[in-house]
């Protein structure tokens, strides 16, 4: 027996994919129509497709369901369509609105790295500025103490001093680094 539109419902609700066809043949522009005009302000091509699946998978799934005669399915598949398609528009709209906030978040954190890593290096100019203040015995412990991670008696045997002179000398030369340091910023 073929499907027709006398006798569709009957076979839809007895899950006869030739009445699924049926539906599909007459019902698609109908069903793409209201799926297209909901969901066009997204934009994007794939979801009034995927809308227009969604609906005839819920006609095939509740179609046990539905009362009525041929002129009411129209109104019932357009109520299963425009029903369908506002959701998928709403999760759009969310998911969208959320990666906007996502974009946002991380253009501000690129903004406050790049704003940290002008203020290291600023740092870091300050300080090699200190350090060439500094003799260059002393100069020259610090960059291996703090630039190479040497350990003081290293140094002193490197150096040929001893290692209270090490440990006099980091002391003496942090103060003065110090001191540089907070009167250049005075004069900023």
């Amino acid at each position: 027996m073929t499907c027709s539109t006398k006798n569709f419902i009957v076979r839809l609700k007895k899950q006869k994919e030739d009445a699924l066809e049926f539906v599909i043949d007459v019902y698609m522009p109908l069903v793409k129509a209201i799926a297209y005009k909901i969901l066009q302000p997204l934009a994007k091509s794939d979801t009034v497709d995927e809308c227009v699946n969604d609906v005839f998978l819920s006609v095939w799934q509740n179609a046990k369901q539905f009362n009525g005669e041929q002129e009411d399915f129209k109104k019932w598949i357009g109520m299963i369509a425009k029903y369908k398609a506002i959701d998928l528009y709403r999760i759009l709209e969310k998911q969208q609105s959320r990666e906007e906030q996502l974009e946002m978040e991380k253009q501000f954190t690129d903004k406050k790295d790049l704003q940290q890593q002008l203020l290291q290096r600023e740092q870091k100019n300050e300080l090699l500025f200190a350090l060439s203040k500094l003799d260059i015995l002393d100069r020259d412990i610090f960059v291996m103490k703090y630039f190479l991670g040497m350990k003081n008696t290293e140094i002193a045997e490197k150096l040929n001093i001893t290692k209270a002179a090490v440990d006099n000398r980091l002391y003496r030369g942090k103060r003065k680094l110090a001191n540089t340091i907070q009167l250049r910023e005075s004069f900023i």
